[in-house]
């Protein structure tokens, strides 16, 4: 430029520090042929946004330097100290100050409740001379994320009184009630609402200022809808006299919620406007429900897509087991120019991982690498496929590269990957490393650990692992462990016990548990515990001949013909058709 001026600089400078280059942002408030209150002030909120106590002292050098100072300089000074947690020295800078506005007020009241400082916040805002339409809205807001949500409404009550809290007073009732429905405390935000006066309740004395509005309605439907209770919701709803898209939107969403598809479809149908959100809602809900069809037609009908829209389809698809499928809306998402981000990305190494796909899943990893930055939930998608498809060092190489970023997924991801590909002696070297790193294993570790020691052959330390998951971790056993434990004592030759512990079992054992025992008494020739297990088998799948056949062939290795022709007998009676490569073995 060949003629700049001071808003010139200052809109410069002002560009730097909102993309937090204070370097930059620097060196042209030092070139400067003449600055004014606004640079400094620029100048001082970028230092003061940044956390750390060099970023913080620095912006109050240049305060102390400022030839003029307003109450942006102190007020954003104030806040600075507040970010920071240094609240005795905003409350210093606080007194020193020539003269304050609400703004000043605000700054230390937020501060305090910032730091957890709730009675300070409090004593600051009922000294207030004067308070605006947010001192009472950031006070209710902080004691929310303070958890006083208590101290909170008896403030409001005291408000509703005083003739200066009232025309704020709507908008920090709407927060409490959202608040009280983040913490499932439904009753007491319906006697909040109750308590705001509705349009017929003021009659003649409606003064405009303190009634309930359309974000107060919607605040209490969504309280409802988030515990579940679509009833009362919905009764809310109907009694709305103006209903937002927001309004329309919360309960669309809580039908689904409750994959109830048919009202939701019935309120979408009745929207005056549905807007993108609605279309995914619905896209999204008949694809939970496995409705894969009207998910795609609600999709193709959409007036405009968004990026949501791609991936709720995409992971429908991906759910439902229909991997073709998800391909396919992937391949035309690319077509079509919308870009992927990790949700569709994971879907669709979910996707690799189904088909056990490797070159697939090899593909989406370059794309991971080139497009986005990887994130736990990534990582581990990427744990599980190559640990699915049998690449395992390629699985042990991104699970170490997640170094301290691992969660109990990632662990259990690589630790099942060892145990179901035979490497059972990695499988529970990986799991005492875990132990010792202190990651609280969860039910899916402990089924990939006893599996591992089915593989290895190691009875006792089974059984031990199986005993320390309720003594240490307090989880309770799950028939996937049952079914695991009794195939590592089965497999040992001790049937008894095995049989024991499936009588033992809190809950009716499934054919996983029968089908262990069967395995188990097929490879010891014990005919009397296999006739046992093939019997329930047959009442669990009635139209399986699998049970039938292992049985059949049992006898005859024994040589026990006439129960061989029994079999036969049965398997023609119940007309079980013989089916092939199947096998509990």
């Amino acid at each position: 430029m060949t003629y700049r001026n001071t808003v010139t600089w200052n809109s410069m400078i002002s560009a730097y520090v909102k993309r937090r280059e204070l370097a930059k942002a620097r060196e042209l408030f030092d070139r400067m042929p003449e600055s004014d209150i606004v640079s400094w002030n620029l100048m001082i909120s970028g230092y003061t946004s940044c956390l750390g106590t060099r970023f913080l002292e620095e912006g109050r050098r240049l305060f102390d330097q400022m030839p003029e100072r307003d109450f942006v300089s102190w007020n954003t000074m104030i806040s600075g100290y507040a970010k920071n947690g240094k609240m005795d020295e905003a409350t210093r800078l606080f007194n020193t100050m020539p003269k304050r506005n609400v703004v000043s007020w605000n700054a230390m009241i937020t501060g305090f409740l910032h730091n957890g400082d709730v009675d300070s916040a409090i004593g600051f805002f009922e000294r207030m001379p004067e308070r605006d339409s947010s001192s009472l809205s950031a006070l209710v807001s902080g004691l929310i994320q303070n958890g006083k949500l208590d101290e909170a409404a008896r403030i409001l009550v005291k408000c509703v009184n005083q003739d200066d809290c009232r025309q704020d007073l709507v908008h920090a009732y709407n927060t409490l009630i959202a608040g009280c429905g983040q913490r499932g405390r439904v009753d007491d935000a319906r006697r909040l609402f109750d308590q705001i006066p509705s349009k017929s309740d003021l009659g003649a004395q409606k003064n405009g200022r303190f009634e309930r509005n359309v974000v107060s309605w919607n605040s209490m439907i969504m309280c409802y809808v988030k515990v579940g209770d679509i009833v009362s919701a919905r009764q809310l709803f109907d009694q709305m006299v103006e209903r937002d898209t927001f309004s329309w939107n919360t309960m669309i969403s809580g039908y689904v919620k409750m994959s109830d598809m048919e009202e939701a479809s019935n309120l979408f149908c009745a929207m005056p406007n549905p807007d993108t959100l609605s279309w995914n809602s619905m896209i999204s809900g008949y694809s939970q429900m496995g409705n894969l069809e009207l998910a795609l037609d609600f999709f193709q009908k959409m007036p405009q897509k968004n990026l949501v829209s791609w991936n709720s389809l995409i992971a429908g698809y991906e759910k439902n087991e229909d991997y073709e499928g998800a391909i396919k809306i992937f391949i035309q998402m690319q077509d079509e120019g919308e870009k992927h981000d990790r949700h569709t990305l994971s879907s669709i190494l979910s996707v690799s991982t189904g088909l056990v796909d490797l070159h697939l899943g090899m593909q989406i990893h370059q794309l991971v690498s080139k497009t986005v930055i990887p994130d736990v939930p990534i990582n581990n998608s990427l744990v599980t496929m190559y640990s699915r498809c049998g690449a395992i060092t390629d699985a042990r190489t991104i699970f170490e590269e997640m170094k301290l970023s691992k969660d109990v997924i990632s662990w259990n991801a690589m630790i099942g990957g060892y145990a179901s590909h035979g490497f059972a002696t990695e499988a529970l070297e990986l799991f005492k490393l875990m132990k010792r790193k202190k990651v609280w294993p969860t039910y899916i570790t402990f089924i990939s650990v006893l599996n591992a020691c089915a593989n290895a052959g190691l009875v006792d330390e089974g059984r031990g692992h199986f005993r320390s998951m309720f003594s240490e971790y307090g989880i309770e056993p799950r028939v996937e462990h049952y079914a695991s434990l009794i195939d590592i004592v089965g497999r040992h030759g001790q049937l008894e016990e095995a049989l024991d512990l499936i009588n033992s079992m809190p809950f009716e054992p499934d054919k996983a548990v029968w089908g262990a025992l069967m395995g188990a008494c097929r490879v010891h020739n014990n005919v009397d515990l296999a006739r046992v297990a093939a019997e329930a088998l047959m009442k669990l799948e009635p139209e399986s001949s699998t049970p039938y056949v292992l049985l059949y062939n049992m006898y005859a290795d024994a040589e026990q013909w006439d129960d061989a022709t029994e079999v036969r007998a049965m398997m023609e009676r119940n007309k079980i058709k013989k089916k092939l490569a199947r096998s509990w073995v």
